[in-house]
């Protein structure tokens, strides 16, 4: 079978330091935030025509902008992007309004690091939140509808054991009650905490620092996730049987030279995934289940039992970190990346549908 191949389509440099990017729902054009050397931030809209990459609007913020998501835009036509800033504010804005937020609350006492968002877009059921990770070492979940306190708070209540949380991930909204949230922190903490029971479901510790963890989708019993470190690996959780003991089954695999910034699903295929390395290199994965998921330990309790994952292509774009990446969810292979060397660029891989 001939492989799938990651293919450059277009690019554009940038004058400041880019940090996210994310498809407009229901639209061709995409988004990017980040930082302007004079210590401000950029919203800018972005369209592929005509084999260019066209800016369509952009304004400048007071504070650089470090994460954004539409996950809790209840309604497409709505277009609103949640964002965290270098200042702790967590804010929504019309992409078809960006003059003032439509919703601002001071989150954090220091910066946002990632932001996730579930029950809008008709991903996930129950309330449109949105789930805030920092520096504080605090995650907060905010419902846009309600003024200006979290729905929740996980943080340890000692100061000296806080640590710097640098991803959030909501999972399990697959139906109206049900919800987690996953975060990972610099000391290699990953901890799951369970929505519905205001409960710490699970925690594990993986050495190095955890700078991303997604879940492969939002709106089904969880199913498994990808976490990605420090130190050039990434490790697959299958989250659907959990042993009393050993927790969930597990595989780790090294997947660049470098740091591991992202891993992303493919929206059309949820066993497919890219991730991003702090050399400039993107990696194509493909995880297969095994014949049995679950199987029984010793005393005949069920624990989990992983499958394999197999890297299809891998591709190096850049000399500086891709820190940031979006598979379109409207045109299968269609993605577009940001990276530290202040350049976008807009990504066709082919094949997906053979894998």
């Amino acid at each position: 079978m001939d492989k799938p191949q990651i293919i450059l389509h277009v690019q554009k440099p940038i004058n400041y330091t880019l940090y996210d990017t994310r498809w407009i729902p229901s639209s061709a054009k995409f988004v990017v935030v980040g930082s302007y050397a004079r210590g401000t931030g950029a919203i800018q809209i972005y369209e592929v025509s005509r084999g260019e990459i066209v800016l369509v609007h952009e304004v400048e913020k007071a504070k650089p902008i470090k994460c954004g998501t539409f996950g809790a835009t209840a309604n497409v036509h709505l277009k609103h992007l949640a964002t965290g800033d270098f200042d702790g504010m967590m804010r929504i804005w019309d992409m078809e309004a960006t003059e003032a937020p439509v919703y601002s609350v001071n989150a954090h006492k220091e910066i946002i690091n990632c932001i996730d968002g579930v029950g809008g877009l008709g991903i996930g059921e129950g309330a449109p939140e949105i789930v805030t990770g920092s520096r504080d070492g605090a995650v907060k979940v905010w419902d846009p509808r309600q003024k200006v306190d979290p729905v929740a708070t996980m943080e340890s209540g000692d100061v000296e054991c806080r640590r710097d949380c640098w991803t959030v991930a909501f999972g399990h909204a697959y139906n109206a009650h049900d919800r987690c949230v996953c975060a990972g922190y610099d000391n290699g903490d990953i901890k799951l905490f369970d929505l519905r029971n205001m409960s710490l479901r699970w925690e594990t510790n993986v050495k190095n620092g955890v700078c991303n963890i997604e879940f492969d989708r939002k709106d089904i019993s969880m199913n498994k996730i990808v976490a990605t470190c420090l130190e050039s690996k990434i490790h697959i959780y299958d989250m659907r049987t959990q042993h009393p003991t050993k927790g969930f089954a597990s595989l780790t695999e090294k997947a660049h030279k470098s740091t591991v910034w992202l891993a992303r699903h493919l929206p059309q295929n949820r066993d497919v995934f890219m991730t991003l390395g702090g050399s400039g290199s993107l990696n194509l994965w493909k995880y297969s289940y095994p014949p049995h998921r679950c199987q029984q330990d010793s005393e005949g309790v069920d624990m989990g039992k992983m499958g394999t994952l197999t890297l299809h292509q891998n591709v190096t774009l850049s000399t500086q970190p891709i820190c940031g990446f979006d598979w379109s969810p409207d045109k299968l292979g269609l993605a577009v990346c940001v990276a530290f060397d202040q350049t976008i660029r807009v990504l066709i891989v082919t094949k997906l549908n053979m894998l």
